[in-house]
């Protein structure tokens, strides 16, 4: 079992920045691709980023390449979003998850592990 937990949402205005952290603990080498994804009222969820736990590759949703930067940290089985140039259509719920494959789709169901998820909201 894979237990993840998201921390950083918040409010901040059109323009700003957050960053959001994920915490994996558990069988965590059972994952081989980390990823965060987002859902905003009324619409599915939909990919943001994801990054290897070894490696270099990332990979971003283009609606958020440029502006967000995904990490990792191994030494603390730490995952983070760092979003800058906030857009109020950036706001939903932000999951992290954990995938067993390493070279995952960008979908939900090629993840099999999630957090709870973190709000974060843009005000214009």
């Amino acid at each position: 079992q894979v237990i993840l937990v998201e921390s950083g949402g918040g409010l901040v205005q059109a323009g700003g920045s957050l960053r959001l952290s994920c915490a994996a603990s558990g069988h965590t080498l059972s994952i081989y691709t980390m990823g965060w994804f987002r859902q905003a009222p009324g619409k599915e969820r939909e990919f943001v980023a994801a990054i290897p736990w070894s490696g270099f590759s990332t990979n971003y949703a283009d609606s958020v390449m440029g502006r967000f930067t995904i990490s990792r940290e191994n030494a603390k089985n730490t995952i983070y979003l760092q979003m800058n140039s906030l857009k109020p259509e950036d706001t939903a719920v932000y999951y992290c998850a954990g995938s067993l494959l390493a070279t995952p789709k960008p979908t939900p169901a090629h993840y099999a592990y999630w957090g709870q998820g973190t709000q974060v909201t843009v005000s214009s």
